[in-house]
């Protein structure tokens, strides 16, 4: 278990994200039962595996779930993905063949054809061909408390279609590396691709949300199919609240931020759009109500206004950060 830094009693799952500049929601879920137990018929039974299941490595349990969506004609045109699934062939052949791009993470030991006869690992193109300052270029994607700013830089490799994306921390210096894929016919930007290996951001935000608001890590239960169904009510009420904020932010006004790191706050920040955590309080509402509905609308005006303050102070913060680097 890579949260427990041990083997320890727990379940794996494979979860798939869907992520717009509008939303996101988990989509997609795949159990992960290690082989030794799908090859014990006794444990087989016990758990409530049917004799239709088996072993599934991680990045093949992530193909089947893509496959699903490019047959249902509901995949997007990218993919990302952390090191488990960067280094997995078998998926990113599954996307080049589908025409899907993708920005994964893969490690500093991940070897590159940069041009024939040249391989190199991850690290070492660091230390060679981006050596210079000159190579790293600075973007900004909007992050949950403002723009998140990183160093970039790309390298082409030996094939047209593949490059080597780098991130650096601007403060600690430390770099993560991603591989990509450009479909043929997409003529791609920098910027593209750094928006794309930001998508891993939403899927984190996925699971708190589905396990603090939804209790997607609540079930009790050992039983397969039992964790299955789970999984699906769990993910449908998280995906409704999704889609319900997704429409309000919509009509959310524009919100006020400072545009300089000596601003003054202003009298009124306004209040935030209706968050999944709000919505998901307000559909309580229609089924329980331990006080009258002024008191927790009263609550819900007083979270989002000091979450709209909080955010304004945020911004203020990293535009001074950004002033002194």
């Amino acid at each position: 278990m890579g949260c427990a830094g041990r083997i320890a009693n727990g379940v794996n799952t494979v979860y798939c994200s869907y992520a717009t500049p509008g939303g996101h929601a988990l989509v997609g879920a795949r159990i992960y039962v290690p082989a030794d137990q799908l090859a014990d018929p006794d444990r087989r039974a016990a758990l409530g595996i049917g004799e239709d299941t088996g072993f599934r490595s991680k990045p093949q349990l992530a193909v089947d779930m893509l496959r699903d969506m490019v047959t249902d004609a509901t995949m997007p045109g990218w993919c990302a993905g952390d090191e488990v699934y960067g280094r997995s062939v078998e998926l990113r052949t599954f996307c080049e063949d589908n025409g899907i791009g993708y920005v994964l993470r893969v490690g500093r030991t991940f070897h590159a054809d940069l041009t024939a006869g040249v391989r190199l690992r991850a690290d070492a193109v660091l230390d060679t061909v981006l050596s210079t300052q000159d190579s790293w270029q600075i973007r900004a994607v909007p992050g949950s408390k403002g723009d998140r700013r990183y160093a970039w830089a790309w390298v082409a490799t030996r094939s047209p279609h593949h490059f080597l994306l780098l991130r650096k921390h601007l403060q600690t210096g430390e770099v993560a590396y991603h591989y990509c894929h450009v479909p043929p016919g997409r003529s791609v930007p920098l910027m593209t691709l750094v928006r794309v290996a930001c998508l891993r951001w939403p899927v984190e935000e996925d699971f708190e949300f589905g396990k603090d608001h939804f209790g997607l890590d609540h079930s009790q239960v050992r039983l397969y199919t039992a964790l299955a169904r789970h999984r699906v009510l769990t993910m449908a009420a998280l995906a409704v609240c999704a889609v319900t904020a997704a429409q309000a932010k919509t009509r959310a006004p524009v919100p006020v931020l400072p545009s300089s790191p000596d601003d003054d706050p202003p009298a009124d920040t306004g209040l935030i759009a209706l968050t999944v955590a709000e919505i998901k309080r307000l559909f309580i509402l229609i089924t329980r109500r331990p006080h009258t509905d002024a008191h927790h609308l009263h609550w819900t005006w007083w979270r989002r206004r000091h979450q709209a303050r909080a955010r304004w102070f945020h911004h203020r913060t990293r535009l001074a950060r950004q002033a002194t680097t």
